[in-house]
C-alpha cells in the first residue's frame, strides 16, 4: 500500500505516520509537508513543500499519483480565526488538494481527520462545526474509492507525539494521568493517537460501515485487525 499523508508533523499524523512505518503491508509513505521530519525510517518519502498550504498547486502531480490511501491531518484550531479565515484553511485547502488527488488516484481512500461535534446540516451555530461538516460533505461527493471522516473526540498522545497548538500542549502535559485512567475505563470514548492510525488503517484496507465515523466506531475499526496483518 503506497499512503499519502498530509499534516504529519502534528500530534494525531505523527501517530497516523508511527503506525503506517508499522505496519507490514504499508510499503511507503508519502509525507507532504513544509519542514522535514525526524524520522530515517526507508518507508518514508518525504516531500518538502513550504508553500502548499497557501498554493496548493505547489504539490506536484507525481506525489499525487499511485496512491492506495490518503491519511488527511491537516488541521488548525479556530480560535482567533475569522470564518474567512479558517474556511480558507479547513475547507479550501482541503478540498484543493483532494480534488487533484481523486483525479490522479482515483482508487485512493481518503480518510479525512475531522471532529467531534462537525455539523453536516452546515446549519448550525458553531462556526467551526458548519466549516467542518461542509468540508465532510464536499468530500464525499469526490470519485474516490472511499472516503471516510473520522471524528474523534478526547485524544490520548502516545509514542511522543505532540500537539504543535501551545495551549493543547499544556493541556495534554497536566492532563495526562487522567487520560489514562478515561482511557482504561472508557476506551472507545479516550482514543490514543495509536488507536486513531490504526484504524486509519483498517478504513484503507477495508473501508468502514459508514463514511461518517465518531469515537465508538474508530475505535472498533481499529479493532477489527484481521490475523496476519498486524504491526510489525
Amino acid at each position: 500500500m503506497r499512503v499519502l499523508l498530509l499534516g504529519a508533523s502534528g500530534m494525531v499524523g505523527g501517530g497516523v505516520l508511527r503506525e503506517c512505518l508499522l505496519a507490514p503491508d504499508v510499503d511507503q509513505v508519502v509525507s507532504v509537508g513544509r519542514s522535514a521530519l525526524p524520522s530515517q525510517d526507508p518507508k518514508l518519502v518525504q516531500r518538502l513543500r513550504p508553500d502548499f498550504a497557501v498554493d496548493p498547486s505547489t504539490i506536484p502531480d507525481e506525489d499525487l499519483t499511485a496512491i492506495d490511501a490518503c491519511f488527511f491531518c491537516l488541521g488548525v484550531s479556530s480560535s482567533g480565526m475569522t470564518e474567512e479565515q479558517y474556511t480558507a484553511v479547513t475547507y479550501r485547502l482541503t478540498l484543493a488538494i483532494a480534488e487533484r488527488l481523486s483525479a490522479l488516484s482515483p482508487n485512493a481512500t481518503f480518510v479525512y481527520v475531522s471532529g467531534a461535534g462537525a455539523d453536516s446540516s452546515e446549519q448550525g451555530s458553531v462556526m467551526w462545526a458548519r466549516v467542518r461538516g461542509k468540508t465532510e460533505n464536499a468530500l464525499f461527493r469526490l470519485p474516490f474509492k472511499r472516503v471516510h471522516a473520522i471524528r474523534p473526540g478526547i485524544i490520548q498522545p502516545l509514542n511522543n507525539a505532540v500537539s504543535k497548538t501551545g495551549s493543547y500542549r499544556l493541556f495534554y502535559r497536566l492532563s495526562g494521568p487522567l487520560l489514562t485512567l478515561g482511557r482504561r475505563w472508557f476506551p472507545s470514548r479516550v482514543l490514543s493517537t495509536e488507536i486513531i492510525g490504526q484504524a486509519m488503517l483498517q478504513m484503507a484496507r477495508h473501508g468502514a460501515a459508514t463514511p461518517v465515523l465518531e469515537a465508538p466506531a474508530i475505535y472498533a475499526a481499529a479493532l477489527s485487525e484481521p490475523p496476519g496483518v498486524g504491526r510489525r
